[in-house]
């Protein structure tokens, strides 16, 4: 079941709190078949559903992943930030915080990697702060 609470701002500094949707791993296992698919990229929900027929790699490697967290083999992939931004219109919600897992160094860099780019400002200062953690490895 989905709990809604309560995140932070809206993000335009303006401190308009923001409802997100928090759903268990349990539920997103479920949403597994062509009829609903969804699936986990870190620790954001999708419902790829609509996507199904679209997708350039074919449906099966979306099946494949369907109600589980798709996270590495998104990256494996290596998702261009077209394929990154369009991600975003099937966004429904987070992973509920007791079902997160929590991350090895490494995953802390790809996290950072693929959080969302909001301008090429922001993208070139992930970009230098990314060097920096990699020089200092």
């Amino acid at each position: 079941m989905a709990t809604v609470e309560a995140s932070g701002s809206d993000g335009k500094g303006q401190g308009v709190e923001t409802p997100v949707t928090y759903y268990r791993l349990e539920e997103v296992a479920k949403r597994n078949s062509l009829k609903e698919i969804w699936l986990v990229i870190h620790g954001r929900v999708y419902d790829i559903t609509r996507f199904l027929n679209e997708h350039p790699g074919g449906e099966e490697v979306l099946l494949e992943q369907a109600g589980a967290d798709a996270s590495e083999s998104f990256e494996d992939v290596g998702h261009s930030l077209d394929a990154r931004e369009m991600l975003k219109q099937y966004y429904i919600g987070d992973v509920h915080p007791n079902d997160l897992k929590p991350e090895s160094d490494s995953k802390t860099l790809q996290w950072a990697y693929t959080l969302p780019i909001y301008s090429v400002t922001q993208q070139k200062q992930n970009i230098k702060y990314l060097k920096t953690l990699m020089c200092t490895a």
